[in-house]
This record gives C-alpha cells, sequence and structure tokens, in this order.
C-alpha cells in the first residue's frame, strides 16, 4: 500500500486567499449547529502556562470533529509574550474520516483571523438588543482586522462604525477592510474609549495589554452588549457584572477566561452560542439587560475555514506533498 502523503500549505501559500464575511459567518455558524445537534464533537482545549514568568510564555492544543464534513483536525498553538504577534505559531492540521487519510497541515493564522470575527458578527446578531445602531471595534491585531465589516454582514441597520487601536499599520488594515467591502462606509477613530463605549450598542474587545483602561460593562449604555474574544482588555469579574452571559463554549471559558469570574470563582453562563443559534436558549433577555458575550475559539470553528482555505489552496497548485508516513 501506498503511504499516505499531507499537503502542506504556508502562510504564504495562504496569504492572498479570502473568504467573503457571508461565505465566512455561514461556514463558522453550520460548525456551531453541527455541534448543537450532537454530530460534532469539541472537548474542552489543553492549556500549559510556562513555568517562567518572565518569558509570558503559553502553548494549548484543541481536538474535534466535524460532523458535516467529517473531518478531524488537531490545532496547536505556541505564543511567547503578548504585546506582539511575532513569537505567536498556530497550526492545524485536517484529516478525512470518510477516506481515513491526511488532508494538509496549514498555518492557522488567516484561519482564526477569519473565523474569530465571524463567531463575533454571530455573537452581535443574536445577542445585541433589538435596533441596534452603533458598534465600537477595539483592537487592531488580527483577531480584529475584519471584525467591522463581518458586523456589517451580520447587522446590516448598524450605522455609526468606530475603532480604537494602537498600531497604525493594524488601524489602516482595519480601516482598509471595511472599505474594501462596504466602500460607502466611513470608520470614526476614537481615542477616548470609555466615552465611546457609552454611545455604543455593542462593543468588542480584541485587545491585548492595549494602552487604554481594561473595558467594564457598565461603560455600556442599558441594552449594551460587551463580546470579548479572549481578551485582557476587559475588566476582572465581568460575569458577575452582567444581567445576561453568553459564551461560546461555557468549558473554554473556564479555560482560557478564569479572570472574568467572581472573587467566588463561580463562572455563570447563561446560554452557549451553539444553543442560542440552535433556537434552544434567547440571546438575552430584555433589551435592557447589559451582555457579557465571551468568544473563545472552538475548533468545530477552525474546520470549515481551513478546510475551504485548504481547499482552494490546493486547487491553485500551491503547497507541497511530505510523505510523512514512508
Amino acid at each position: 500500500m501506498n503511504s499516505p502523503t499531507l499537503h502542506i500549505l504556508t502562510r504564504k501559500d495562504l496569504r492572498d486567499l479570502e473568504l467573503t464575511p457571508h461565505e465566512a459567518i455561514t461556514m463558522v455558524e453550520d460548525g456551531y449547529l453541527a455541534f448543537a445537534s450532537g454530530r460534532s464533537q469539541n472537548p474542552a482545549k489543553l492549556m500549559v502556562p510556562m513555568p517562567d514568568p518572565a518569558r509570558d510564555s503559553v502553548a494549548y492544543s484543541m481536538l474535534g470533529y466535524d460532523g458535516s464534513l467529517e473531518q478531524a483536525a488537531f490545532k496547536t498553538s505556541y505564543r511567547q509574550g503578548s504585546t506582539s504577534a511575532e513569537k505567536y505559531y498556530t497550526t492545524i492540521t485536517l484529516y478525512d474520516d470518510i477516506t481515513g487519510a491526511p488532508l494538509a497541515l496549514l498555518d492557522c493564522h488567516r484561519v482564526g483571523a477569519t473565523r474569530t470575527p465571524a463567531s463575533t458578527a454571530l455573537l452581535a446578531r443574536t445577542c445585541a438588543r433589538t435596533g441596534a445602531r452603533s458598534a465600537l471595534m477595539v483592537g487592531t491585531g488580527a483577531q480584529g482586522i475584519r471584525t467591522l465589516p463581518y458586523l456589517l454582514t451580520a447587522l446590516p441597520g448598524l450605522e455609526r462604525l468606530r475603532l480604537f487601536g494602537t498600531h497604525p499599520d493594524g488601524i489602516r488594515d482595519s480601516v482598509a477592510a471595511l472599505t474594501g467591502r462596504f466602500p460607502d462606509r466611513q470608520v470614526e477613530l476614537v481615542d477616548d474609549v470609555e466615552a465611546a463605549a457609552g454611545e455604543s450598542d455593542i462593543v468588542v474587545a480584541a485587545s491585548g495589554r492595549a494602552a487604554h483602561p481594561k473595558i467594564r460593562l457598565g461603560w455600556l449604555p442599558p441594552g449594551g452588549l460587551l463580546i470579548s474574544v479572549a481578551s485582557k482588555g476587559v475588566q476582572e469579574g465581568t460575569l458577575t457584572e452582567a444581567d445576561y452571559t453568553v459564551a461560546t463554549s461555557a468549558a473554554q471559558v473556564e479555560v482560557t477566561g478564569r479572570r472574568m469570574a467572581g472573587t467566588d470563582g463561580v463562572f455563570r453562563i447563561d446560554a452557549e452560542l451553539p444553543d442560542i443559534l440552535a433556537a434552544r436558549a434567547p440571546g438575552r433577555r430584555t433589551d435592557e439587560d447589559r451582555v457579557f458575550a465571551f468568544s473563545s475559539g472552538m475548533i468545530i470553528t477552525d474546520i470549515p475555514v481551513a478546510h475551504a482555505l485548504a481547499t482552494r489552496a490546493i486547487a491553485a497548485g500551491r503547497g507541497r506533498e511530505v510523505t510523512l508516513w514512508s
């Protein structure tokens, strides 16, 4: 029997491949719905902080199965330092459970930068108050650059879009991502996060240890929605301050969002996004609730995006095949 081959795709191979916001949101929603129906599996991620605090390093891994595509996958990440993406390395390996063969090993940077704003858009669509008109994006790193056009795709009624960032390249790329999809729309750059949050129906926090005060849910007006993208830019204990709490996965919050719990260490999650999308739970109780939503990565949303990017890259003749198991 011939040895199976593994298609390896680098960051350069994937760099100019782009899913439309509608495509990405649909793929990620389908991933959540397959999980909600019991067709997919997504165990909680494993995370290991490194012992030397001076290095500020962490490693984690996720394993999962997408029942729609019938694909299994492993994702790994290692990061040293949280103020820069320079030493952040993440990969995903896909296996076809129909043929029993490996499909691809690829850099996961583009995957995360696509499925994260898609998850954010779904949280906004299902948890924002009725008639939401304004959104503030805080953070201009890889996880946040595509957020504004994804939000506008999910909530076309948004009228005012604002952005806070500290990196000129990230600000430029975030504005370009929006105007590239919606050339008639403008982004308002802000300096005062607290003041802007007080005038926003939706606030997305995707900042690291950025130069702004940690966002408090109480800054938002009644009915406001604060979405944290596994962010360090949100005040500790926010789960206890919310009228209603949502997570992509309650189990993941206890791994990656421990500081969001109150002093008693209790994690109060009222609903999970897969159940909300499946109409088994509401996104909020009333239009006056201040809602906190914690978005952490789930591999069942990485798999469909990674599969789409890998398929397109391979069809374009990119990457190389390795007989790893010869």
